[in-house]
């Protein structure tokens, strides 16, 4: 279904110290993320995951689309925009899309940031 909240994404300064804060506040379960930079969050209901370099920054939501090129493509015309995961993050890395899917940045037409995640296929 599209536009059910499909996962979560916390940036930390440090994301060690993030995973200590978070399992000893939630008792959440961590496991490093494929990159090796960050971290996957099991939490009882929504998936999530942890990366640093991100010291004070908000959750990041993502919302499940179908087709997420056609999402992308239908936020521009909206006049919203898509972001830039970074040049160390590959967006559709050939690890991480089997496991996770594809997903991206937004910001809607009034800069608040939001995130589109194309579930991976049953393949």
């Amino acid at each position: 279904m599209a536009g059910e909240l499909s996962f979560f994404e916390l940036g930390v300064g440090d994301p060690a110290q993030g995973r200590e804060f978070y399992r000893s506040l939630f008792g959440w379960s961590f496991e490093p993320s494929p990159g090796g930079d960050g971290f996957v969050v099991d939490t009882p209901n929504i998936p999530g995951g942890m990366h640093g370099g991100d010291a004070g920054g908000g959750p990041y939501l993502f919302f499940a689309v179908d087709d997420l090129d056609a999402a992308v493509a239908r936020v521009r015309e909206l006049g919203g925009s898509i972001e830039s995961l970074g040049d160390d993050h590959v967006e559709d890395d050939p690890d991480t899309v089997p496991r996770f899917g594809r997903f991206r940045l937004c910001r809607d037409d009034q800069g608040s940031p939001f995130g589109l995640h194309q579930r991976p296929s049953a393949d």
